[in-house]
């Protein structure tokens, strides 16, 4: 939705960068590149202390959004329910699928990440980069969930638990492959 001045985001509007998470558009400012001069959207992300400058005409190709609609939510929120798909192929390949997926942005991918990795208490420890992983993937999911229904992360980090603790258990079949891929 672009307005009248061309712009997609006004300054206080809560975007979406894939590779950061949500970040709150500070400014929108001119500045001289290599003589030429850029529009661009000043992206501060506080949970990384972070600062980022995207061009306004190329903001749509760079992946920025806004905060996911409520029917997404709702639509990832269910997707943490559901019977988590672990392929059989080995932990790096999946790890780099998990990485990507992530870093997509896209919140529904991450919330299969998240139901992919998350372990009840009656299941066997992660490793180290699973559990990296399932928290990275949990904070991005947690943060996008919180300013989409306006609480704060924590209450947010409740919902996606009470929705995790909803879920079918994994596959038996699953858990024997994944133990020998580990």
């Amino acid at each position: 939705m672009t307005s009248k001045t061309g712009l997609e985001f006004k300054v206080g509007d809560a975007v979406v960068y894939p590779a950061h998470g949500v970040g709150k558009v500070a400014a929108i400012e001119t500045q001289e590149v290599a003589g030429m001069s850029l529009e661009v959207y000043v992206v501060t992300f506080d949970h990384e202390k972070m600062t980022l400058r995207v061009p306004t005409k190329k903001a749509k190709t760079a992946g920025l959004r806004t905060l996911a609609a409520d029917d997404t939510v709702t639509k990832a929120l269910t997707t943490l329910k559901g019977r988590a798909r672990i392929k059989r192929t080995m932990w790096s390949r999946r790890a780099q699928e998990y990485e990507a997926k992530i870093n997509s942005g896209d919140l529904i991918s991450i919330a299969e990440v998240v139901r992919d990795l998350h372990r009840a208490d009656t299941q066997p420890e992660q490793s180290y980069s699973e559990r990296q992983l399932y928290e990275s993937a949990l904070d991005r999911m947690a943060r996008e969930v919180a300013a989409a229904n306006r609480i704060d992360k924590d209450a947010a980090v409740a919902l996606l638990a009470k929705s995790l603790s909803a879920k079918k258990p994994v596959a038996p079949a699953a858990e024997e492959a994944e133990a020998e891929a580990a």
